[in-house]
């Protein structure tokens, strides 16, 4: 309850986020490139915007930089937290930093002031992005997970155990028992990977292998779980079961590999205990170096704010994992079980391929190569004749 309540309120920020977000930053770039229509209050309507999207929807990122902080570490989330934070209060001091020159009372200033170095709709797009970036990722795994999800169906639910005396009972598929003799009829699924004891059916073994075309199971063939017996009746004994059959360890496979974190995501981990720490010290120069130079506190501050907000490396932390996981999820889908991130980002180098033979690469139907007739055989009459039988065929 506490994952899908979580999984909800997510959501929740991303529809607030992107909802807010439009009309902020049609509204800041409009007002920023016609001051004509810039109206009183204008800045106003601007905080009214960006409010929600900068405290509510970025709290993920404020939570997270707190939790670092507590634990005296750095992470990504902690550079978001404190673009977001710079950018809200810079506007925030922008607005109500009044220019007692002018002679104008305080509520004229407040509404119609230039409202120079006002980034409220920085904020918010930084916070749109990466919860956007977020919801594509849980989305790729929400993908991904359907496809072990899958496997797992294929797997049977029950199954029909062969006692000493031949009887026979049906029990769960979970309390088969390695060395228990069960039987298969035809179209039911194989529950467990053993040896035929009796016994010939043509089997589906598609799901397993990625070949199309059933394969003959005889006495003293294997089977796996997961398969389909489709013409005959099996008596099998069960070798490996549960989560030792292979279709088990394939569904642990690519779970392992969508959980496993990939060279340049370790990476990232690794470096972000470093980056961090050295970008608010750049942060701290740059103020530092503009108010030696002579420049004025606003224009100093302005210049730290954009190295906070620039430094966010947000595609290295959201755009990999999402990339990978999606990438694992297309190829469970497609019958490629990926082992690890490692092995998927090391197929860039790959040179050599070695396939065995059971023509997982063919498209599993068939097609006509070549015509050779005999002498005196006519093609066209050949094709007519081949055409009219295969017409009236299941095949």
């Amino acid at each position: 309850t506490r994952v899908r309540s979580s999984a909800a309120s997510d959501v929740y920020k991303r529809q607030l986020a992107l909802i807010f977000f439009v009309p902020l930053s049609d509204l800041s770039v409009t007002l920023s490139l016609f001051p004509a229509y810039r109206f009183p209050g204008w800045q106003w309507a601007l905080v009214l915007l960006a409010a929600p999207v900068a405290l509510w929807a970025a709290w993920p990122f404020h939570r997270a930089a707190l939790k670092n902080a507590r634990h005296r570490a750095c992470s990504m989330d902690t550079l978001v937290s404190l673009g977001v934070v710079a950018a809200c209060g810079w506007s925030v001091y922008a607005m109500f930093h009044l220019d007692r020159r002018s002679g104008a009372s305080a509520w004229q200033e407040l509404t119609r002031a230039s409202g120079g170095g006002i980034y409220l709709e920085v904020a918010a797009a930084v916070t749109t992005f990466l919860l956007a970036g977020r919801f594509y990722e849980a989305r790729a795994r929400s993908s991904a997970g359907q496809a072990m999800r899958k496997l797992a169906a294929s797997a049977a639910k029950d199954v029909c155990v062969l006692d000493s005396d031949g009887s026979e009972r049906r029990i769960p598929a979970g309390q088969l028992r390695a060395g228990d003799v069960f039987v298969v009829r035809p179209g039911e699924k194989i529950a467990a990977d053993g040896e035929v004891l009796f016994g010939a059916s043509a089997v589906d073994r598609s799901m397993m292998t990625g070949e199309s075309v059933p394969m003959e199971a005889v006495e003293a063939d294997t089977v796996t779980a997961g398969t389909i017996a489709l013409t005959g009746r099996l008596v099998v004994r069960a070798d490996a079961v549960g989560e030792s059959t292979q279709l088990a360890q394939l569904i642990a496979l690519v779970g392992r590999a969508q959980a496993d974190k990939a060279a340049i995501q370790r990476l990232a981990d690794r470096v972000s205990g470093v980056f961090v720490p050295l970008v608010l010290a750049a942060a701290a120069l740059t103020l530092a170096g503009w108010l030696a130079a002579g420049a004025p506190a606003e224009r100093a501050l302005s210049a730290g704010l954009a190295v906070l907000i620039i430094a966010c490396p947000c595609a290295l932390g959201l755009a990999t994992p999402a990339a990978l996981v999606a990438a694992c999820g297309r190829g469970a889908q497609l019958g490629i079980f990926v082992k690890g991130h490692q092995a998927l980002e090391s197929s860039g180098v790959i040179d050599t391929v070695v396939l065995d033979k059971t023509g997982t690469i063919t498209s599993g139907q068939m097609t006509v190569a070549a015509l050779v007739t005999a002498p005196g055989t006519d093609r066209t009459e050949l094709l007519r004749y081949a055409g009219a039988v295969e017409h009236a065929s299941e095949h």
